[in-house]
């Protein structure tokens, strides 16, 4: 699971600085791999290398939505629905990180190796 802290301007105007967790199960990652041509780590590199925009901006929308949620206080549910992903794509929180995603490749490697689960 990564935990990702987002400095963002809300509506509001008031600046903020939250914690936000993204996360890919073991479940979820194999249905991505076996949806996609060649798996989801070799679809990443072949967009990358074509420097194919509309393909990225998609895969970044996809990866960023697909790993949102909301960690139960518990620590046992990681509650991710069609609900809490609308809900945080229209944060600037969002818009932040899909701009640090879109442009900066290192930062785009980092949130990809800090969803994807650990194999044991």
């Amino acid at each position: 699971m990564l935990k990702k802290t987002i400095k963002f301007k809300d509506y509001n105007d008031v600046e903020r600085e939250e914690d936000f967790h993204f996360n890919l199960t073991r479940a979820e990652l194999t249905e991505m791999e076996l949806s996609m041509d060649g798996g989801m780590m070799q679809y990443i590199e072949k967009i990358v290398a074509e420097q194919n925009g509309p393909k990225m901006i998609r895969l970044w929308k996809d990866l960023i939505l697909q790993s949102y949620g909301e960690k139960s206080a518990d620590g046992k549910y990681f509650v991710k629905n069609d609900e809490v992903r609308a809900l945080f794509s229209q944060t600037e929180a969002y818009s932040v990180l899909f701009m640090e995603l879109a442009t900066d490749a290192d930062a785009a490697a980092n949130f990809v190796n800090g969803i994807i689960p650990v194999v044991q």
